[in-house]
């Protein structure tokens, strides 16, 4: 069973991401906040797998709360889904920065935010890859921001260092593995390995090391 928590200051959205939850036989509500100090509190009492969280909150705001969340060790484990009517870059690249590991927007189809929740919750990142090609885009807009390699990358064998370029596309576990001819399972394992590398708590911040290094393929 996967325990959701929610934290978003409206009530009336609160209650409908409640029902969306519990509407699927594998997940429960483990809780609500209403604003950014609650919802730090709510986690170190009941350490959910999943926040689905607002960005726009009062007192401390959404991607605060997040930064926040990861760095506390006894909470950082939650995995965060970033819930917005706001699909704006200066939220994407600020929220991946700071270790969410997705987003999904308010009025998504019930079907979506269900496969948000079980795709974030097995370590992927729920980045499409038009959303991946705004923070690639973000990049590429500020000439005098040139790429940075992050030295850890040099850690990584050539095959791994291909993976995180792919991964920097917002392709796929299976997508890759049709672009490498190798098995999603190998996929899985080169993304681990990196990230253990690379000190990347989610699938998310691969792509902005990738992207920051100017490690990313073209598509």
């Amino acid at each position: 069973m996967i325990r959701v928590a929610i934290a978003d200051d409206h009530e009336l959205v609160r209650m409908g991401l409640r029902a969306l939850v519990e509407r699927e036989s594998d997940m429960e509500i483990a809780g609500e906040a209403s604003s950014g100090y609650d919802t730090l509190h709510l986690l170190r009492r009941v350490h959910p797998d999943i926040l689905l969280l607002d960005i726009r909150m009062p007192g401390m705001d959404g991607l605060e709360t997040l930064r926040q969340i990861h760095a506390d060790p006894a909470i950082a484990d939650t995995r965060v889904i970033m819930v917005t009517t706001f699909e704006i870059d200066k939220y994407i690249f600020s929220a991946l920065q700071a270790g969410a590991g997705g987003f999904i927007l308010k009025d998504a189809a019930p079907a979506e935010l269900a496969r948000a929740v079980r795709v974030v919750k097995a370590g992927e990142a729920l980045l499409s890859p038009s959303v991946t090609r705004r923070v690639v885009s973000l990049f590429a807009q500020q000439p005098a921001s040139r790429p940075a390699t992050d030295p850890s990358l040099d850690g990584l064998t050539d095959r791994e260092r291909e993976t995180v370029a792919w991964v920097a596309t917002g392709a796929s576990n299976e997508e890759i593995a049709v672009e490498l001819f190798v098995s999603p399972a190998t996929v899985r394992t080169h993304v681990s390995r990196a990230m253990a590398k690379l000190g990347a708590r989610s699938r998310a911040q691969l792509v902005v090391i990738a992207v920051r290094s100017g490690l990313t393929v073209q598509r």
